[in-house]
């Protein structure tokens, strides 16, 4: 069977560097993931390691993935998320009620087309277009078109919106903080992410690196 399993990325470290801490503790290169997280979000990573594994990932890719992200109303970001230089809004009196995310949400939903954030690791032009933003560049991403299969409310006080979402794949749900700040017309940005589920890995069951490292047989204990 091949060797992949989920392990939890916690927020701070990028999706390489824990691959690289599991390249050290397995001692192969062959070591891959299927489909990053950002530094501040936090989860599931799940992870391939040896050849056979490895090549199987672009399968495990394809799942459906779920998110629990909050979305921070009345601020835009440069990065669409907490990282990023931000631009507060004037929102003055206006008061929006959990009634008019209601009305907008179900746009977000379905096929829909989404341009992806300047800051990420998407080509344009052939260039990445997260290393143009930092030189200061624009890049000329165009929308694509993802599924996103479910948005539920699960919490909302002014000016933070907490929400479950399900993907297919390629979606970034720093674009859908923005784009919903966008249509409500106050601005957002994704202020908190957590990747709960991608296909069959779940969070519950991710192995936290650390115990892996300490694990005496790491093969037997953490790869199926």
């Amino acid at each position: 069977m091949p060797n992949i399993f989920a392990v939890y990325k916690p927020k701070g470290p990028t999706s390489n560097q824990v691959l690289n801490e599991l390249r050290k503790t397995f001692k192969t290169k062959k070591v891959g993931h299927a489909g990053t997280l950002d530094p501040l979000a936090e989860g599931v990573l799940v992870v391939g390691v040896g050849r056979e594994a490895t090549k199987q990932l672009a399968t495990v890719v394809q799942k459906e993935k779920e998110y629990i992200g909050t979305v921070k109303f009345g601020v835009t970001s440069t990065t669409d998320d907490e990282e990023g230089i931000k631009t507060e809004f004037e929102v003055g009196s206006k008061k929006y009620k959990k009634s008019d995310i209601e009305k907008i949400i179900p746009a977000f939903i379905g096929d829909i087309l989404q341009v992806p954030p300047n800051f990420s690791a998407i080509k344009a032009g052939g260039k990445v277009a997260y290393k143009v933003a930092r030189a200061g560049g624009m890049p000329q991403l165009g929308p694509r078109q993802v599924e996103i299969k479910a948005i539920e409310i699960l919490e909302y006080s002014w000016p933070f919106l907490k929400i479950r979402v399900v993907t297919g794949p390629g979606v970034y749900i720093r674009s859908l903080a923005r784009d919903l700040g966008s249509e409500l017309g106050c601005g957002g940005y994704l202020y908190d992410l957590i990747r709960t589920r991608v296909g069959e890995y779940r969070i519950e069951d991710a192995a936290q690196v650390e115990n892996i490292k300490k694990a005496e047989d790491n093969t037997s204990a953490f790869i199926h």
